[in-house]
């Protein structure tokens, strides 16, 4: 289990360079390589800080009871057990209201720093968290394709490879952040991010000393070692020296984490992170469970978006929130919800221009299975972003044209 207890935020042999880095993925353990000079990727920093930080909400979340659709009389016939009365919901506006415990989601929407897209998945949906994931995580619904989304951005956006470019703070490394040429930093407990794998492993993570007959392959070795002690190092230092006094609620997510490395003024443009793994797939007497997990959501999301205002930040950080799919729109006899189709995406910030984007999708015209149809391709989404925030090229990275929407003034 992922442990969340840290209370530092609250106060203060031959191988090709792809079997290496894979092999140290493997390990627990990846850092980007410093094969640019330190003033060439400061200057890179300076012309554009603007930062994506994905929250991926593991397991398939309930959309209808987050962004609960309390004006529409067929969600209380398809869920009389655990449908949230209209009395009990953050109303937004006249036709949803977020889950009684989300007073940070309803505070930044009423803000205009909320775009919340309604009715988002994919054509010939999987019910597979596993699959669906790697829909996702791709952002290639239905095929083979070997890297992760914000992998691809990373090599497009950053050619020069800056070392810590691309940040993963989880148990273990996501297929979203895969690349072709980047290596992303991967970690869960900065106090203990330092060298570690399996005795087999050791020899690719140990230091090797140079020497004037070192083989090429030695020496690189060694600069992975330096590397990843660098960024072990970085991490462990940001972690320890970050002090705050915003309120992120009950840690659950790990958005302070985050806010450390933002503090620090790490070159990272990139970070991916998650609720804990499958937290959300509630089959079973969802509805207490549901909303005591989407509070500890919404509190740390709009905690991290005061800190990033008490940093000086906000202006250059924007925030994806999303799952897997959604669930079925009537509620099982279990009072829980199964595996579903479209869901809402949120996307969150300072810069963002705050609504509703994408039509919702009709509780009348339900399919054979008894889920919505989707009404907005995901990859709108990460078109809208990668484009209009990232400044990237969404037709090549996302190999097809997804109309944006226009989520960035």
């Amino acid at each position: 289990m992922k442990q969340d207890t840290h209370s530092n935020h609250e106060h203060h042999t031959d191988l090709t360079r792809r079997t290496l880095l894979q092999s140290l993925a493997g390990a627990g353990l990846v850092a980007g390589l410093p094969l640019v000079s330190p003033l060439s990727a400061q200057a890179a920093n300076k012309k554009d800080k603007r930062i994506l930080v994905v929250l991926e909400l593991s397991g398939a979340n309930d959309g209808f009871n987050t962004l609960v659709p309390y004006a529409d009389d067929a969600y209380y016939r398809l869920r009389p057990n655990i449908g949230i009365r209209p009395n009990k919901v953050r109303k937004i506006d006249d036709q949803f209201g977020f889950s009684p415990g989300m007073a940070g989601f309803e505070r930044l929407f009423k803000e205009g720093k909320m775009a919340v897209v309604h009715g988002c998945g994919y054509a010939q949906p999987s019910y597979s968290h596993f699959t669906s994931a790697a829909y996702w995580h791709t952002g290639a619904p239905n095929t083979g394709e070997p890297y992760g989304w914000l992998g691809r951005v990373a090599d497009a956006i950053d050619p020069a490879l800056t070392p810590n470019f691309l940040v993963n703070i989880d148990e273990r490394q996501s297929l979203a952040v895969r690349a072709a040429k980047h290596v992303p930093v991967v970690f869960d407990d900065p106090e203990r991010f330092t060298r570690k794998g399996l005795l087999q492993s050791r020899p690719l993570l140990d230091s090797v000393p140079k020497s004037v007959t070192a083989s090429a392959t030695q020496n690189y070795l060694d600069s992975v070692a330096n590397s990843a002690r660098e960024a072990s190092q970085l991490v462990r230092a940001a972690w320890a020296n970050y002090k705050t006094p915003i309120d992120y609620g009950i840690i659950s997510v790990d958005l302070p984490k985050v806010a450390a490395m933002i503090a620090a003024d790490l070159p990272t443009r990139l970070y991916y992170t998650s609720y804990r793994h499958n937290a959300f797939d509630t089959h079973v007497q969802q509805s207490e469970v549901h909303q005591r997990m989407l509070t500890y959501v919404s509190d740390a999301v709009s905690g991290f978006m005061q800190d990033m205002e008490r940093l000086g930040r906000a202006d250059d950080v924007t925030v994806l929130v999303f799952s897997e799919f959604g669930r079925r729109a009537a509620e099982n006899t279990s009072l829980g919800t199964d595996h579903g189709t479209a869901n809402h995406m949120y996307v969150i910030g300072k810069p963002v221009k705050g609504g509703h984007y994408g039509k919702p999708p009709s509780l009348t015209a339900l399919d054979i299975g008894g889920n919505v149809t989707y009404t907005t391709d995901f990859r709108r989404v990460y078109a809208s972003l990668i484009d209009g925030w990232l400044g990237a090229d969404s037709k090549t990275l996302l190999s097809g044209e997804f109309e944006s929407f226009p989520l960035f003034g």
